[in-house]
């Protein structure tokens, strides 16, 4: 007798539209929707770090297949300035608030802060 026979992790996975196996499924994949930047709003502001830095905070975007690191890379091409993503936020280095609100409405973000 083995572990798990009888129980639900000992049958093979199956296709939960058709409940065929997923090896022999035909179904389509999903198609994924993407939240268009005018319904988001991102809030921005900017926090004081360590030895004086400052460092503009860009939260309450959603983070849809990969979307924050492209987004990260037009802002810093945008404004020149390093930054990175962290737990779901973008950290730009300096306190640009005026120059990344307006980048983000170019793009058609609704912004606040």
């Amino acid at each position: 007798m083995r572990l798990f026979e009888g129980t639900e992790f000992d049958r093979p996975p199956r296709c939960e539209q058709c409940d065929e196996l997923e090896s022999e499924c035909q179904c389509p994949e999903p198609e994924f929707e993407y939240t268009p930047p005018a319904k988001q709003i991102a809030r921005i502001g900017v926090e004081k770090r360590k030895r004086g830095k400052s460092v503009t905070v860009i939260r309450d975007l959603i983070d849809e297949a990969d979307h924050l690191p492209n987004l990260l890379t037009k802002l810093k091409d945008a404004i020149g300035v390093g930054g990175t993503v962290k737990d779901g936020t973008i950290e730009l280095q300096g306190s640009h608030i005026d120059r990344i609100k307006k980048e983000l409405q170019s793009i058609g973000y609704r912004t606040k802060g």
